[in-house]
């Protein structure tokens, strides 16, 4: 075999491992920057979701109010926890002040219970059921976020991708969990 011969076949080994190499980075790298997108794109998603609860709670606790004067601890609770949430910056921080006001607006469902002319209030009625499907709209938004979270957290942590990931600096996204209180069935009394 002839020099030159050999310098092309080199040079076309060094080609398919340079263009492999290239590949396996730059497909990596760039399927991580779509995966990381799509989970920020999620999580506005359930922002969009949560600041809509976040806008009903202000006239679900008046109309409340106003039948139910003596239960003033868990309409300040619901007060406190929304502002937690406005509060929240990162999505950890926002994640548990969420948990918290779920949990505080839950007890407040059970006092609602104990009056029966505000359960019949038309006002009343309106803004419980625009309540539940917000909520329902939070848990569908919540579970695409932890979709897009999964898949991301798998990918980054495979072989070889992982070696590609943290040579870039992706991290793990964090999941949207439901609270400990949510294990647990709601306790209604009469």
């Amino acid at each position: 075999m002839s020099a030159g011969k050999k310098i092309i076949i080199v040079a076309a080994v060094i080609a398919v491992l340079g263009i492999s190499l290239y590949s396996l980075f730059a497909g990596n790298y760039n399927k991580f920057v779509q995966m990381d997108v799509a989970i920020k794109a999620a999580w506005a998603q359930v922002e969009n979701q949560l600041q809509r609860r976040y806008d009903l709670i202000p006239n679900l606790v008046e109309t409340v109010k106003g039948y139910a004067k003596q239960e003033k601890d868990v309409l300040v609770e619901v007060t406190n926890a929304r502002s937690k949430v406005g509060g929240a910056g990162t999505v950890p921080d926002k994640i548990a002040a969420n948990n918290e006001l779920s949990g505080a607006l839950n007890r407040l469902m059970v006092v609602v219970e104990r009056y029966p002319d505000l359960k019949s209030n038309q006002n009343f009625m309106q803004l419980q059921t625009e309540l539940a499907g917000t909520e329902n709209r939070i848990a569908v938004e919540r579970m695409r976020y932890n979709d897009a979270v999964k898949i991301y957290n798998q990918a980054i942590r495979t072989f070889p991708a992982n070696l590609i990931a943290s040579m870039f600096g992706f991290k793990e996204a964090a999941f949207f969990e439901a609270p400990r209180e949510a294990k647990a069935p709601p306790q209604v009394k009469f």
